[in-house]
């Protein structure tokens, strides 16, 4: 049975838009397909950098050689605190340019230098290399463990984003396996850790169980379906129960930064960001969660198409500059 559809005319049309570029059943394409397709997507809902924000490319150091970065820096600097951003796209697809203006508004929105990673992707690189890239950026802005850091990012960046805070609140705590993946990430013991602040997660992907609640009620959403869903969790492979690939999947949430979380109410992804929201409340972690009633996955798109995804999209730079307000 077909899951229940949007009634936001806006919204509608730019469902039917998207998929005249990337069609609905595009997870069964080649990847270098997918990619092409993804690439004229988000070129086609580009937009212009708002006034008086600038734009350099960095790069951070990585065993595995060096990632890519672009800072961003906004016309009026209002915080100390910096974000570093991740970008969707299933762990295959997207880069610096797919996510540009979305990390250009951001910036100027909260008024806080931004930068976006432009980590490797599946299947030329598996788990846990787009965490531990993720990892180095975080190292590269906030080596001194005295610079504030939030880390954000939308679907499978919301995942990395997730994955990054869980890996260094482990390693504080000298948890093993986070260790290995920060030294992975060139992080040398005895350095600092960087000190994240918050994490801001725009319907993310965190492993929930496929056979149950949004996966099968919006199974067949647009935008993104539970087959699309499966088969990026397959691609990037990382094990089933690994809370740094799945961070649903973990047993201790106390001591992770507060977050800000979105969910569209149209996509299997939903449940993954109201249930880890869930757990971070009951673990005494500060969280705002909001959901997008009209929305559907990858609304950021349609922020200057929609009303609803525009009131998201303000709510998302209110909800991200109130993390950053905290230091």
């Amino acid at each position: 049975m077909p899951s229940p559809s949007p009634q936001e005319p806006e919204i509608l049309a730019f469902i039917a838009e998207v998929e005249r570029f990337y069609p609905a059943d595009s997870a069964d394409a080649p990847v270098a397909q997918q990619r092409q397709w993804y690439d004229a997507l988000c070129r086609n809902f580009d937009v212009p950098p708002p006034a008086g924000l600038t734009a350099e490319a960095a790069v951070a150091r990585h065993p595995a050689g060096p990632v890519p970065l672009r800072r961003y820096r906004p016309a009026v600097l209002r915080h100390q605190a910096a974000i570093v951003y991740f970008h969707g796209g299933g762990f295959v697809v997207g880069g610096l340019d797919s996510h540009n203006a979305v990390c250009a508004e951001l910036a100027q929105a909260t008024g806080a230098v931004l930068t976006a990673v432009d980590y490797r992707l599946a299947p030329e690189h598996r788990f846990p290399l787009a965490l531990t890239d993720c990892l180095a950026a975080v190292l590269a802005d906030g080596a001194d463990g005295v610079t504030p850091l939030a880390v954000a990012g939308d679907s499978a960046g919301g995942s990395l984003a997730a994955g990054v805070a869980m890996t260094l609140r482990d390693a504080g705590r000298g948890g093993p396996a986070a260790m290995d993946l920060l030294k992975a990430a060139g992080w040398r013991q005895g350095a600092p850790l960087p000190r994240i602040v918050g994490q801001a997660l725009i319907y993310p992907v965190l492993g929930g169980a496929l056979d149950a609640g949004s996966y099968l009620e919006m199974a067949e959403a647009p935008g993104l379906t539970t087959h699309d869903v499966r088969f990026y969790r397959e691609i990037l492979a990382a094990p089933e129960g690994d809370p740094y690939g799945h961070p649903l999947t973990a047993s201790d949430w106390a001591g992770l930064p507060p977050a800000y979380i979105t969910a569209a109410h149209f996509d299997p992804l939903r449940d993954d960001g109201r249930h880890y929201a869930a757990r971070l409340a009951e673990a005494g972690v500060d969280v705002a969660y909001r959901e997008e009633p009209q929305m559907v996955h990858a609304w950021l798109r349609a922020r200057h198409r929609s009303p609803g995804a525009k009131t998201g999209f303000e709510a998302l730079c209110r909800g991200l500059g109130e993390l950053l307000d905290r230091c």
